[in-house]
């Protein structure tokens, strides 16, 4: 039996806060959660049902890394959403670039303003 119950939280590194805001809260509409503990760093929370996102404002460990251009491929977070259509037109709104599962389910993947890859499934897993 497994000792592990749930995902709490997955951390992603930023270089620039104000960036990575813009595209978690304006692009995706995530809210952030206020009652995270402060830190010796810059960073934030976001709530994402029971479990959360936070965004790290620290040196990338990774810089100057070339990533897979195709986030499958790539550590990435996997996210469900409640409107697979809504967020193609975010993303082409915002002049993300974008590209769809290769096994053909419902699901795309992206990468944030610093390259964490992250993947979007539709509504339905």
């Amino acid at each position: 039996m497994s000792l592990i119950k749930r995902l709490h939280h997955a951390s992603l590194v930023t270089s620039d806060l104000a960036t990575a805001r813009a595209f978690y809260e304006g692009v995706l509409g995530l809210e952030v959660n206020p009652t995270r503990p402060t830190l010796a760093y810059d960073g934030i929370w976001y709530d994402v049902g029971e479990q959360m996102i936070h965004l790290l404002a620290v040196p990338n460990p990774d810089a100057g890394v070339v990533r897979p251009e195709h986030g499958g491929i790539d550590r990435h977070t996997a996210l469900v959403v409640s409107d697979f259509e809504e967020l193609i037109a975010r993303l082409e709104k915002a002049g993300i670039p974008y590209s769809m599962s290769k096994s053909g389910r419902s699901a795309l993947f992206c990468r944030d303003p610093d390259g964490n890859a992250l993947e979007f499934w539709g509504s339905q897993f």
